[in-house]
């Protein structure tokens, strides 16, 4: 019992933090009379967030819909790069360079080049979302299965066991924690890369609907676009937390050491 009422009062004091962020927001700005148009308050945010949902519901679908599309896509690319990458001592030693300066490239930069490939619209998004999302799941798959010990694979295949087989059964494995540390990463980059793509070249979703706000200078609006972003990353994290818990459990030190 003591890990759960430890965990219910890690959740409890999270919410005090979030709610009294929002209190000294709010105070401060009556404090200081700060212009709406600069800052406006939490009240004023999650009223017109209220007002307004009917309006950005659609918009929030979208925008959720290309994010976990490019995301899934990313995932699938980044592990099958990074098995690639992480089983050969010469391809990873080759090829991570190389990841490294695909990475450096900002990603603004691509955006107009899905445009002329693509046209405007949620293609370009869901290709932005998913370059951005494949190099942290390539770097920590191929370094999970670079981690295993050379002597360990040795003493596998001395008992008979194929290099597939030792991929299989102990690498990848192995490599699990790696892979769901990269997952929680990514799928915040992968808003990162919608809301980018949304907000140059696309007509529909959360980053157009701030684009539109910020030149009305509705600037409550933009908030509230933001809090729609930070809910869906929150929950999305909270999801791959807790099925990285599930699955990799064992990798982890169990709370009753801690207490």
């Amino acid at each position: 019992m003591k890990p759960l009422k430890t965990q219910q009062r890690q959740r409890l004091l999270s919410a005090m933090v979030l709610i009294g962020f929002f209190l000294l927001w709010e105070l401060a700005c009556l404090a200081f009379q700060v212009s709406d148009l600069v800052l406006p308050r939490p009240t004023q945010i999650f009223l017109v967030l209220f007002e307004k949902m009917p309006l950005l519901w659609p918009h929030t679908v979208q925008t959720l819909y290309t994010t976990l599309l490019g995301f899934a896509l990313g995932v699938i690319s980044g592990v099958l790069l990074g098995v690639m990458v992480g089983s050969s001592r010469l391809a990873y030693n080759v090829a991570y360079p190389l990841l490294v300066g695909f990475s450096s490239i900002p990603k603004v930069a691509v955006v107009p080049i899905f445009v002329v490939w693509f046209g405007a619209g949620t293609v370009p998004a869901v290709l932005t979302s998913m370059i951005i999302s494949i190099f942290p799941v390539v770097v920590n798959v191929a370094t999970g299965l670079a981690s295993t010990e050379p002597e360990f694979e040795d003493v596998l295949k001395v008992l008979g066991a194929s290099k597939r087989d030792v991929l299989w059964n102990v690498s990848l494995p192995r490599a699990l924690p790696y892979l769901f540390a990269s997952l929680k990463v990514a799928i915040t980059l992968a808003f990162v890369g919608t809301v980018l793509s949304e907000s140059v070249a696309a007509n529909k979703g959360i980053g157009n609907v701030m684009m539109i706000a910020s030149g009305n200078f509705d600037v409550a609006l933009v908030f509230a676009g933001l809090i729609i972003l930070a809910v869906m990353g929150v929950l999305l994290y909270a999801l791959s937390a807790y099925i990285e818990h599930r699955v990799t459990g064992w990798a982890h030190r169990k709370t009753e050491s801690m207490t």
